[in-house]
């Protein structure tokens, strides 16, 4: 037989109470406890949680839940939700063009991809991001200089808490 320790730990509670509200997540107490006896598993979270999609399969793309979108010398709000968003698409540009995908809170930029100002340089690839946008945050897409495309979709994977979005 093994022995039983008790954990007091708020951060597991409050995980527990998230995962299955039906086991203490009503405000009922509970204790946590760990045991030295080998005990089976069966993993139910994603049932607790209420997916029964597996993780690499909630962040496919559906006609429902997926906006397109195409940049060509402009630049381009493309998302201005809130939530955690997927962003895939194909850029491509030569020459003197520019290309930058940022995030703007209304009163400032922060870039998260760009090829350099002008760089010269001719250039074709897959890009694949996720980001987090709060209130007020949005993506802009610059395409600038002639020369420079960014062809893709965008997709919300989860709201502003968390809470998964299946496609």
């Amino acid at each position: 037989m093994g022995s039983e320790y008790f954990i007091n730990s708020q951060e597991l509670e409050n995980k527990v109470r998230n995962l299955l509200p039906s086991q203490g997540g009503a405000g009922a107490g509970f204790d946590l406890s760990a045991s030295t006896q080998i005990i089976p598993i069966i993993d139910l979270t994603e049932s607790a949680e209420g997916s029964n999609v597996r993780q690499d399969l909630q962040t496919a793309f559906s006609h429902k839940t997926m906006t397109s979108f195409a940049v060509n010398n402009a630049t381009t709000t493309i998302i201005s939700n809130t939530g955690y968003f997927r962003i895939i698409g194909f850029v491509t540009f030569t020459g003197a063009a520019n290309f930058e995908i940022k995030v703007n809170n209304g009163a400032t930029d922060k870039t998260i991809l760009a090829n350099g100002a002008n760089s010269g340089a001719t250039f074709s690839d897959l890009i694949d991001i996720k980001v987090f946008l709060e209130a007020g945050d949005s993506i802009i897409v610059v395409c600038t200089g002639g020369g420079a495309n960014f062809i893709g979709t965008s997709r919300q994977i989860a709201d502003i808490s968390g809470n998964l979005v299946n496609p």
